[in-house]
């Protein structure tokens, strides 16, 4: 995990707390709106990406505001990311996904879960 979020914190310019959490809440999107063997697979892959999933869930609040793409948006966007900075944390993340569990699977993830593959 820290590599990852070490990774995405260089490559958004955002704090190593902040990429905590937004891989946090990313993992969780991809687990509840993504191909589940697929993603299960890739956080298999990220040591600590459960208990982040974990931390990232807010329960009733995220209920409230729904779920999807737009969700996560929101969330992001109340910790400080912009769409730039949203960009280039799911690409990392994605190019991250591809060296732990292959670009084909990490393809089946982006081209099976709703409106992902617009930041591929």
């Amino acid at each position: 995990m820290d590599e990852l979020i070490g990774r995405l914190a260089a490559k958004a310019g955002i704090g190593d707390a902040v990429a905590e959490k937004t891989v946090g809440i990313m993992l969780g999107f991809l687990r509840n709106e993504g191909p589940s063997d697929k993603v299960q697979a890739l956080i298999d892959n990220i040591p600590g990406a459960e208990a982040a999933i974990a931390a990232s869930s807010n329960g009733g609040l995220a209920k409230l505001m729904g779920g999807g793409l737009m969700a996560v948006g929101t969330k992001l966007m109340a910790l400080g990311l912009g769409i730039t900075e949203i960009q280039s944390v799911a690409r990392e993340l994605f190019t991250f996904g591809r060296d732990k569990i292959g670009a084909d699977q990490m393809g089946e993830i982006i081209s099976g879960t709703p409106g992902l593959i617009q930041f591929a």
